[in-house]
C-alpha cells in the first residue's frame, strides 16, 4: 500500500529567504519611521524616509541574498567538479569511500559494499553528492530564488508600516506604527512557524521581542535629536 508523507524540508530555501525579507522589511522600515518621527520630522519627511528605506532595503536584500547564495552555489559546483574527476580517475577508491560512509551509518560491511556498488552503477555522482558532500535537491543553493523571495517579501513587509503612516494622524504615529508592526511581526512569526512545522508561540515571541528591541532603540536615537518646530 502506498504511503504518502508530507515533509517540509523542501520549503527551507525559499522560506528562510522569505521570512528574513519580510521580517527585515517590517523592522527596518518601522524603526526608520519611528526614528525620524521621534526626531520631530513632519509627515512628508517621514513618508520620504520610509519609501527610500523600502526601495533601498529591497535592493540590498536582493543583492545580498544573491551574492551570498551564489557563493554557496560556487562552492557546491567546485566540490561536484572535484568529485567528478575523482570518480573518473579512481572509481574503486570512491566506491570503497562510499561503502565506508554506509558502514559508519550502521550497515554491515557486505551490505554497505552492495549498496555502494548499486548506487555507483545507477548514479555515481549523485550518490557521492548526497552522501559524501551533503548536497541534495532540498538543500542546493538557488541564488535567483533567494534574491526574488527576499526582495518581494521585504517590500511587502516594509509597505505595512508605511500604510499605517498614511492612515493615522501624526499625533498617534509613534504608537500606531510600533503597535501595528509588533502585531505584523507576531503574525509573520506564527505563519512562518506553521509553514515550517515549528512551534508557533515560540516563533511569534522571538520575532516580536527582537523587533520591539530594534524599534525602541531607533526611536530612542531619534528622540536624542528631536527638533520640534516652534
Amino acid at each position: 500500500m502506498r504511503h504518502d508523507e508530507r515533509h517540509r524540508t523542501h520549503r527551507i530555501g525559499w522560506l528562510r529567504a522569505a521570512v528574513l525579507g519580510a521580517n527585515d522589511g517590517i523592522v527596518s522600515t518601522a524603526s526608520l519611521v519611528l526614528g525620524v518621527a521621534a526626531a520631530g520630522a513632519n509627515l512628508q519627511s517621514i513618508v520620504i524616509a520610509g519609501v527610500a528605506g523600502l526601495v533601498a532595503g529591497a535592493m540590498s536584500m536582493a543583492a545580498g541574498e544573491y551574492v551570498s547564495v551564489s557563493s554557496q552555489a560556487d562552492t557546491e559546483r567546485a566540490d561536484l567538479d572535484r568529485e567528478r574527476k575523482e570518480l573518473a580517475a579512481d572509481p574503486e577508491h570512491e566506491q570503497a569511500e562510499l561503502a565506508a560512509i554506509y558502514v559508519a551509518r550502521g550497515l554491515d560491511t557486505d551490505l554497505a559494499s552492495t549498496v555502494a556498488s548499486q548506487l555507483m552503477a545507477h548514479d555515481a555522482l549523485g550518490a557521492h553528492s548526497r552522501d559524501e558532500l551533503g548536497i541534495s535537491d532540498t538543500w542546493t543553493a538557488r541564488p535567483v530564488q533567494a534574491a526574488l523571495a527576499s526582495a518581494c517579501t521585504f517590500s511587502v513587509g516594509a509597505a505595512l508600516p508605511l500604510l499605517i503612516v498614511l492612515l493615522v494622524p501624526t499625533t498617534a504615529l509613534l504608537w500606531a506604527v510600533s503597535g501595528s508592526s509588533l502585531f505584523f511581526l507576531a503574525l509573520l512569526g506564527a505563519l512562518a512557524a506553521r509553514t515550517g512545522g515549528a512551534p508557533v508561540l515560540t516563533a511569534a515571541v522571538r520575532v516580536t521581542f527582537w523587533g520591539a528591541f530594534a524599534m525602541a532603540l531607533t526611536a530612542g536615537v531619534g528622540a536624542l535629536f528631536n527638533t520640534p518646530s516652534s
